[in-house]
């Protein structure tokens, strides 16, 4: 059997009487961009910071190609850092940042050189060289930080809420960046977000991280198309939850009534329900289509409110038990225009449709 490149086993820490990381196991091959995803206080930074030896875990153990971590300190892992926060030396040019910790290796001069004029052209900042960070925006001093942490070409490179400083057009401008030098560098990067658009952009798999657990890994299509709970399918994307009653299920396949009385069959299940059970059902906003097609279940609503987003309509529509669902057909978007405050039905296909308890 293949060692992964990085193992992360029952790794736990703990604050005090705070349990901050419950048993964390994840393996990670050599090259793959994971990223840790959730919201605030999950645990998601705190597994970041094991593994870059700045939290020492409360019990288990970070293996880089099979060796513990444990007992070397940070500065000695050899792992890259980007932070939230620049961390740039501001008396310092660009060049001189980015030398910086080759400089503290003592590689000799030219070998300094050459790295630094191959990260700058990475980070395309080749004529930036001269500048002091002050002098440049905050995207730019971004890439100088990425450039200074890949320098010294570490084998992981960990990377902690890097673009939460930025405005939106410039972060989605720099998660292109990111995944191009992700490419051409190869390097293995854990990066931290409670962005989903910008972990479902930039992720080989997404580890979603709730109350210090692993609730969710995968690719970003698992978890937005077969998510493991309530919670991940509201977390990832946009969901409509519907109150239903749980009926029969046959060969994985349940039969629900919903809350205006209307019965569906055909969702989809992977876990066991009780007849009459509550339950509730989850269909994401894109699924509802205005017209009817194979299979489809039909869903009593008023339109009550639509925004225009170029190649779809944001419809907010009122369900016949009174509850306000999120509806963004595919298609159809002049006729969604002209059927704002009438009644009608929607449709949406049971089988991409989800079960989960109440």
């Amino acid at each position: 059997m293949i060692e992964p490149f990085l193992s992360i086993r029952d790794l736990r820490k703990a604050f005090g009487s705070f349990v901050a990381v419950h048993d964390v196991t994840i393996d990670i091959p050599k090259g793959e961009f994971l990223t840790f995803l959730g919201p605030s206080g999950s645990g998601k930074s705190t597994t970041l910071y094991a593994i870059a030896g700045f939290q020492h875990p409360t019990s288990g153990n970070v293996l880089l190609e099979g060796r513990s971590l444990l007992s070397v300190p940070s500065h000695k892992r050899n792992i890259g850092m980007v932070f939230q926060r620049y961390t740039l030396f501001q008396h310092l040019t660009v060049a001189e940042n980015v030398a910086f910790p080759l400089r503290v290796r003592r590689r000799p001069d030219a070998e300094v050189k050459r790295k630094v004029a191959e990260m700058l052209s990475l980070v395309r900042l080749e004529s930036f060289g001269d500048r002091h960070p002050g002098a440049l925006s905050g995207g730019q001093q971004q890439r100088v930080a990425l450039a200074r942490a890949l320098a010294y070409d570490p084998p992981i490179l960990l990377m902690d809420e890097p673009l939460s400083a930025l405005d939106k057009k410039l972060r989605e401008e720099i998660q292109a960046e990111i995944r191009r030098i992700h490419r051409e560098t190869g390097v293995t990067i854990l990066y931290v977000t409670h962005d989903q658009d910008e972990a479902l952009h930039l992720s080989d798999r997404i580890a979603l991280f709730r109350d210090g657990r692993i609730e969710q890994i995968g690719t970003g299509e698992d978890l937005y198309l077969r998510p493991a709970s309530e919670f991940v399918a509201s977390f990832i994307g946009n969901s409509n939850f519907l109150p239903a009653e749980h009926l029969e299920t046959i060969n994985g396949s349940a039969t629900i009534r919903l809350a205006d009385g209307s019965v569906v069959s055909g969702v989809r299940i992977d876990q066991d329900f009780s007849h009459g059970q509550k339950t509730r059902l989850m269909v994401r906003p894109e699924a509802f289509r205005l017209q009817p097609g194979p299979a489809t279940a039909g869903l009593a609503v008023e339109f009550i409110d639509t925004a225009f987003f170029g190649e779809r309509r944001r419809i907010i529509a009122r369900t016949a038990a009174g509850q306000e669902i999120d509806v963004r057909p595919t298609s159809d978007v002049a006729q969604a225009h002209e059927g704002i405050a009438s009644r009608r039905q929607i449709f949406f296909d049971p089988a991409a449709a989800f079960l989960f308890p109440a």
